[in-house]
């Protein structure tokens, strides 16, 4: 007799509906084995053949930290593209090379942490290279785009299950694990909800990422809005992925709980479904899942919903059928196909800023002087895999126009460093080979330990010219003659040895201190100071040697030199990627660091016709008046020395557009953590000032011609129809904006705002005819007094243009909408941070579950306005549910005050709430105005009689 083969589990049955096939599973599980799954990297469960799992792999702009791969621009780069069928295809690739890199090396995961769509409103904050644009609307379609290429075209199989960053109001690396974001109701619904909501709602994600900071006094780890908001806005199960070490911050940083375990049954009751926490070690989690079980914080019914969730996203990628997954036989990396949309990418993400008399695009014969010190560099970020194919702008140009007719100067300044005893700092021969950061591999990057097989720095009586950068605040690196910089690794020597500065704490930079008549250098890394020792140069717990800066050429003086000889200079200036302006680290300034200042200034004063190309993640101030031409690009990639220099020559016209303001100067921005973007008067929405580029700005080498505006409301949409000409010489792309502004708004909106945008190629004399079909919803704005989107009616003017500031074309159209009512103050009454305007107060947590009170920031005094209340008939009390300590005084329209309630010192902690009551007399409409003083929150307002 044969044995009779074991029946297939439903869960095992590709012909059943995902839903059974995880109830199934689900139901095989035990309590311990389930809790396992909450971690990270969930372990195997063999007796039922299930295999590990983790969560999370970086692909923001190609496949990260896991070695070789296709990079292409940085993700600020392909929100300039503002191409969502370009960005949809690298989202495609990059999904292709996750499943290819995967097929060998079993590390690679399908669950992908991009993208981010974290908006950006502020252009200091330090991670401003991960998103893809100020606005709302732009960052959607954007994000939307790229998660449907993670994503793929299958029905039922996704090739990568995209988990969108950071949820939610995140713009600072400053005390990000500790700052609150204050986000008034209408800043929340029509600004930072609605990047997430628009892609969540085009079905393309898995899930979502929360942030590190808190905002309205509660860390987004236990946000009420994933349950409130998020988990509304699709029937699909999204798994809710914590940021590495954020739930231990619940109880170590944030002091938010008293207990890990609390911290724990918190974050998952409110929808966190997998924990990035100590590493591949899953131990510490799952005991405080355990403990929250034992202590009835948790039910096992909990688990089961955050691990439904996590096995849905396995379904969906196949895990399960391997035989039906249509990625499995994914081969598709670095091929040519994907290298030549590396350049495609890089190309169209180029920005012209400026042309002034046509210096652009250069003649053939052009000689040139490439100049600065991004020319001969192909910057990568922390978000980057390791380049397979490089090109520099000077390579780029040494390609387009020959070598020569192209001379460099970098720029640098060329120094040795002499001793007190008068020895100099020498790197010694070493024959070793090169090796890349990361070139391996690594599940977490941030544990990649320096270089120790090459010899340390000693001292000898020449020493050894080193190249020096002063990157901005101080910050330098020093680099060899081969090109390789100096470094600490884990044994304090200093040695010649990293091929750019990188890591999670760079261990590549340096400062130079005055110190009696000479300076210390201080590694940043480390903190400590270099000395000099005779086993070899290091890193000194205490002391340090005292050197001498000794300059051979200074870099501006090479930058002349090559300058005045030239008929075009190419000034290549920027950011390196890893320094001052990265995760971790905002940056302090717009302005150019001042090395790079003096070699512009050197360059043109050497050269009127001086190109400046900043190739950057962020935006800068410059002064534009004496520069011919500007350019703007992210760091693009392999490609991205191909890429510009083609833009220069002409074989490309340019036709990217900047996705956020470029402001004039530091004193046109807000404080980096002012979150408010409605009364702080922030991103081209709301600026009043004059930016140095205006958002959507970009140039061409071709001119365009726009006319025919039509447009006609008809049933929940307003059609757009309009026609651009290109009436330029040249083939080129236009990107034709639509924008709308409210005519006679009740409340404060938008200055204009972007509806609706396309790219559309060109040929000269080729005329498009481009129609847009607007939803109604796109006109609305968060109504606090009835705490939902409306749509007011009245006039709004429908802007056309190449630019928000640009306008070629304007009509209005009359929309019916929904007329306002005034606040029914005797059914409901006034939540705190309801108001229509502040100023001093924050918003914070009304308790730790949920609901929100206004408290006056470090308790000073906060004033709130709330319009437009009606008081019926007439009202004789008015109460407040308060916390604190402090006083809250009531006046109507600006009077006198009406009534003073006084909290006395309280007897306990800040969500223990009481309520006061005062007399007062008041009927008919007013606007009610309170007065806040003192460390209290106030929660609601009542009113009766």
């Amino acid at each position: 007799m044969t044995a009779q083969t074991p029946p297939t589990p439903p869960f095992r049955d590709p012909h059943l509906p995902f839903a059974k096939r995880i109830d199934d599973l689900l139901a095989r599980l035990t309590p311990a084995e389930k809790v396992g799954f909450l971690h990270q990297y969930a372990p195997a469960v063999e007796r039922l053949g299930v295999a590990a799992f983790r969560t999370g792999q970086e692909a923001l702009h190609g496949v990260a930290w896991m070695g070789p791969a296709t990079v292409f621009p940085q993700a600020v780069g392909l929100g300039a593209t503002w191409n969502e069928d370009l960005v949809r295809r690298v989202g495609d690739a990059v999904s292709k090379e996750v499943r290819a890199m995967r097929a060998r090396d079993d590390r690679v995961g399908l669950n992908v942490w991009s993208p981010t769509v974290n908006l950006l409103r502020h252009p200091l904050w330090g991670r401003n290279e991960e998103g893809y644009s100020e606005d709302p609307k732009l960052t959607s379609a954007i994000a939307t785009a790229y998660t449907r290429g993670l994503r793929g075209d299958h029905p039922t199989y996704w090739r990568t299950a995209p988990v969108l960053k950071h949820w939610l109001a995140h713009n600072n690396e400053t005390g990000r694990d500790i700052s609150s974001s204050s986000v008034r109701p209408r800043v929340l619904h029509e600004y930072d909800l609605r990047a997430f909501r628009e892609t969540v709602e085009a079905g393309a994600v898995a899930g979502v990422m929360p942030a590190y900071n808190l905002v309205n006094g509660r860390p987004n780890h236990v946000s009420p809005y994933l349950r409130e908001h998020l988990r509304t806005w699709t029937d699909e199960d999204l798994l809710v992925c914590s940021d590495a070490g954020a739930p231990s911050n619940l109880v170590d940083s944030e002091h938010y709980f008293d207990t890990h375990e609390e911290a724990t049954a918190a974050s998952l009751l409110s929808g966190v479904d997998s924990f990035t926490d100590h590493g591949t070690d899953g131990s510490t989690i799952v005991a405080r899942v355990q403990g929250a079980l034992d202590q009835g914080l948790l039910t096992e019914a909990d688990v089961d919903a955050a691990v439904r969730r996590q096995l849905s996203v396995r379904f969906r990628l196949g895990e399960f059928d391997p035989a039906h997954d249509p990625h499995t036989g994914t081969e598709d990396f670095d091929t040519p196909e994907h290298q030549a949309l590396a350049q495609e990418a890089a190309e169209q993400a180029v920005v012209l800023l400026k042309n002034d008399d046509a210096l652009l695009p250069l003649a053939h014969d052009t000689r040139l002087a490439v100049v600065g010190l991004l020319a001969d560099e192909c910057k990568l970020d922390w978000y980057s895999g390791t380049l397979i194919h490089r090109s520099t702008p000077l390579e780029g140009m040494y390609e387009r126009f020959g070598a020569e007719r192209v001379e460099f100067a970098e720029g640098v300044d060329r120094v040795r460093l002499r001793t007190a005893q008068g020895a100099y700092l020498h790197v010694p021969l070493a024959d070793v080979a090169d090796e890349v950061r990361g070139a391996e591999g690594a599940l977490d990057p941030a544990l990649l330990a320096g270089r120790t097989d090459l010899p340390p720095l000693t001292t000898d009586d020449t020493g050894t010219e080193l190249a020096l950068v002063d990157w901005g605040e101080g910050v330098l690196t020093l680099r060899a003659p081969d090109g390789r910089y100096l470094s600490v690794a884990d044994d304090g020597y200093l040695r010649a040895s990293a091929d750019q500065p990188g890591g999670w704490v760079v261990q590549e930079t340096f400062r130079l201190e005055p110190h009696e008549n000479g300076h210390l250098l201080r590694h940043i890394g480390t903190g400590r100071h270099v000395s000099v020792a005779a086993d070899g140069v290091k890193v000194a717990e205490e002391g340090g040697e005292i050197f001498e800066l000794v300059i051979a050429e200074r870099g501006e003086d090479a930058v002349a030199r090559v300058a005045e000889a030239a008929d075009v200079v190419l000034v290549v200036a920027g950011n390196d990627p890893h320094i001052n302006g990265r995760e971790t680290e905002d940056r302090t300034t717009l302005h150019l660091p001042a090395q790079q200042e003096r070699l512009l200034r050197a360059a043109r004063a050497a050269n009127p016709n001086t190109v400046l190309a900043l190739v950057s993640a962020y935006p800068y101030t410059v002064d534009p008046a004496d520069l011919p031409a500007i350019l703007w690009t992210a760091h693009g990639g392999q490609a991205a020395g191909t890429a510009l220099s083609r833009v220069l020559a002409g074989d490309v016209s340019p036709a990217g557009r900047l996705p956020q303001t470029w402001y004039a100067a530091d004193s046109d921005l807000p404080d980096l953590l002012d979150y408010d973007v409605i009364g702080g008067r922030q991103t081209y929405l709301y600026f009043e000032g004059t930016p140095l580029f205006p958002f959507g700005h970009g140039l061409s080498y071709a001119s365009f011609v726009y006319g025919h505006l039509t447009a006609r409301v008809e049933l929940d949409a307003v059609h757009v129809q309009f026609t651009v000409t290109n009436t330029g010489d040249v083939t080129a792309d236009e990107v034709a904006q639509l924008y709308t502004s409210a005519v006679s708004p009740s409340v404060p909106r938008p200055l204009s705002e972007l509806i609706a945008h396309r790219r559309v190629t060109l040929e000269p004399g080729e005329a498009a005819v481009l129609s847009f079909e607007v939803p109604l919803s796109a006109f609305e704005f968060w109504d606090v007094a009835r705490g939902a989107h409306r749509v007011e009616p009245g006039g709004y003017d429908l802007l056309v243009g190449a630019s928000s500031e640009d306008i070629r074309l304007r009509t209005t159209v009359t929309l019916t909408g929904e007329p306002a009512a005034p606040r029914p103050l005797l059914q409901h009454g006034l939540n705190a941070a309801d108001f229509d305007e502040q100023s001093g107060g924050e918003i914070v947590d009304r308790t730790k579950v949920t609901g929100d009170a206004v408290t006056p920031a470090r308790g000073g005094t906060a004033e709130l306005t709330y319009r437009h209340c009606d008081f019926g008939a007439g009202v004789t009390e008015v109460t407040v549910e308060v916390a604190g300590e402090g006083v809250v005084e009531l006046s109507l329209d600006g009077g006198p005050a009406l009534a003073q309630l006084a909290l006395p010192a309280p007897a306990s902690g800040p969500y223990d709430y009481t309520t006061l009551g005062a007399g007062i007399v008041a009927e008919g409409l007013h606007d009610v105005h309170l007065k806040l003083r003192g460390p209290l929150r106030l929660a609601h307002v009542g009113f009766s009689g």
